[in-house]
């Protein structure tokens, strides 16, 4: 049986989504994407140089053929600029999927819940794949479901902190409730982190700082990608109810009797 990720109908044999910034060099962003097997690649398209077609960016680093190109509104504070730099970006990479942020703070980087709800449901109406960056809100996230988001994609914990999931009980909620892929996006410092969203039944994770900064970037991202692997595996075996009392694990019957003295 296929347990392959869907998104707006496209299968993915990867549950790992990566990021392309904070990384040292182009050369250790190519290979530890390579290494960590996603499939998708988020890129914000405000970072980009368009101005100068013969400098080279991010996007000619990748076989496009290879990854799903999914642009992101990274560095967009509303609706207005999330919406425009969708267009923008569709026109540039000819993909109609957007990861939408929205995040007027510049200090913590949360994102705008308001703000949020609002162009999606614009994008949506104009044919976009819309992949929500949200704080773990149920209410909002079945709100974004409600208008057609292809995922929903609430964070474990502030963007780039490495703080792991701090949002746990409300993203069980979201995963409960969802008819489409949930996506733990932000704060993942570590892979058993990812295995634990995984684990808990979300369908992906998407991961950056943690891989680009780290001290061995190809490595982690092999590491994120086992990671993932086990969460999954662990998730689809089922596991253990939790109990307030001890069980034994051996048989309490049976058990030979100690001969008299």
């Amino acid at each position: 049986m296929s347990d392959a990720l869907i998104i707006d109908g496209k299968e993915f044999g990867s549950r790992l989504m990566v990021g392309t910034g904070r990384h040292r060099t182009m050369r250790e962003m190519v290979d530890s994407i390579e290494a960590s097997g996603a499939e998708i690649i988020t890129v914000a398209i405000r970072r980009l140089d368009l101005d100068n077609l013969e400098e080279k960016n991010i996007l000619d680093y990748f076989d496009w053929d290879k990854y799903t190109i999914l642009p992101n509104t990274a560095g967009c504070q509303t609706a207005e600029e999330a919406i425009f730099t969708a267009r923008l970006a569709r026109e540039v990479t000819g993909s109609n999927w957007i990861k939408l942020e929205v995040i007027p703070d510049s200090t913590y980087l949360l994102p705008d819940p308001v703000g949020t709800y609002e162009a999606a449901g614009r994008l949506v109406d104009e044919g976009f794949a819309v992949l929500p960056y949200i704080h773990a809100d149920p209410v909002l996230a079945r709100k974004l479901e409600d208008v057609g988001c292809a995922t929903v994609m609430p964070l474990g914990s502030a963007i780039g902190s490495g703080q792991g999931i701090q949002t746990m009980d409300e993203i069980r909620i979201i995963i409960a409730e969802a008819g489409v892929p949930v996506v733990v996006d932000a704060g993942l410092a570590v892979p058993s982190e990812a295995s634990q969203a995984l684990e808990a039944g979300a369908d992906a994770v998407l991961v950056n700082t943690a891989i680009a900064q780290a001290a061995d970037p190809s490595a982690m991202g092999e590491a994120f990608r086992l990671g993932v692997l086990a969460g999954r595996m662990a998730y689809n075996a089922g596991r253990i109810e939790r109990k307030n009392l001890a069980t034994a694990s051996s048989p309490t019957v049976g058990l030979a009797s100690a001969a008299p003295i």
